[in-house]
């Protein structure tokens, strides 16, 4: 019965493949944005722009915001 199906289902393996790749492209995007030594380098990042004046204290505030919200979701 194994072959009948693996030749019945055939068609739908590029199917399956492109579903396979897109959970692991997710996992991967996922696995970047919960990385603690990423969100360290973002937050330092949006620190040295505002002490170089490229952000005021208050863009400064909601880019942090921004990058903790993200860290908290699911």
């Amino acid at each position: 019965m194994g072959l009948i199906s693996s030749i019945l289902t055939l068609p739908l393996a590029p199917v399956r493949g492109v579903i396979w790749l897109g959970d692991l492209i997710q996992d991967q995007v996922e696995q970047r944005l919960h990385d603690p030594a990423a969100i360290r380098r973002e937050l330092e990042l949006i620190d040295e722009a505002a002490a170089s004046g490229q952000l005021s204290e208050q863009e400064r505030e909601q880019a942090q915001q921004a990058v903790l919200d993200r860290t908290l979701q699911p």
